[in-house]
């Protein structure tokens, strides 16, 4: 079982799909070591060092936390359905409104479309708001993802700094 890494004063909560094969093993976030999330969210700006998955908790400290749309570990996110997504959307909006957040980062653009029926969406900050909690839609890390390093680092970085920005 894998716990969501949530607490009130937050940045921003990064949302992962679901749990892959390695996090359901560790019950670690982004356990598998193809997974570029730690190394990413470091260079972004987000933390002083690079963790490590089973050093999670330490996210707090950096006022940044981890939750994910859909409980259920699976191999590749595309073995996700609709409905779970769906559903899994509606229990973030009810997560995210408790704890309010500066940010949400959702990690992936078609697991975002899917979870709040959106159509034609675009990397970055969205017009939808939860509360008072903005919107992002960032490339997913797993190394299944085509995007590189340099690009994951830049979108996060984006969200960093408009945190900065706003004194946050």
């Amino acid at each position: 079982m894998i716990s969501d890494i949530l607490a009130p004063g937050l940045r921003v909560v990064f949302c992962g799909i679901n749990p892959g094969k390695s996090s359901a093993h560790t019950g670690f976030h982004f356990a598998h070591p193809g997974n570029r999330f730690w190394k990413v969210i470091h260079q972004a700006g987000f933390t002083d060092k690079q963790l490590l998955p089973e050093e999670e908790q330490q996210l707090l400290d950096t006022r940044c936390g981890i939750t994910m749309l859909v409980e259920r570990p699976t191999v590749q996110a595309s073995e996700v359905g609709l409905h779970e997504l769906r559903t899994g959307g509606r229990e973030l909006i009810g997560k995210i409104n408790d704890y309010q957040p500066a940010a949400l980062a959702v990690l992936g653009k078609k697991a975002f479309e899917q979870a709040f029926s959106q159509r034609g969406v675009k990397w970055g900050k969205q017009a939808l708001t939860i509360g008072e909690t903005e919107v992002w839609v960032l490339p997913n890390p797993s190394g299944l993802n085509r995007a590189s390093l340099d690009k994951l680092v830049e979108a996060y970085r984006e969200l960093d700094e408009a945190l900065i920005f706003r004194g946050l």
